[in-house]
């Protein structure tokens, strides 16, 4: 069951079984086909679904984005601190 591509005699084009050819239609390529059905402006014009533009989470390029944690005075001390003096946490508790 291959279909194909057909253009009948009044300028029609359509996608049909080759079995169902008609005298009267004329084989056709893919290419054409979207050409003269509107096929290549619907994709052009509208894609296929997806995201209308600018919509979605914008990229940050190289920007780091800004994290929240709730901790106590204390912890926020440490973790200051920590930044302050280079400590590795990897290493703090390998010990």
């Amino acid at each position: 069951m291959t279909y194909v591509y057909v253009k009948d005699s009044e300028g029609f084009v359509i996608k049909k079984k080759k079995s169902e050819l008609m005298p009267d239609e004329q084989i056709i390529t893919e290419s054409e086909y979207n050409e003269l059905s509107g096929e290549s402006y619907y994709r052009e014009k509208f894609s296929h679904g997806g995201a209308r533009a600018g919509a979605g989470r914008k990229p940050a390029n190289g920007v780091i984005l800004k994290f929240q944690v709730r901790v106590s005075e204390k912890e926020k001390e440490f973790l200051q601190y920590a930044r302050a003096h280079n400590l590795d946490y990897d290493e703090l508790m390998k010990g």
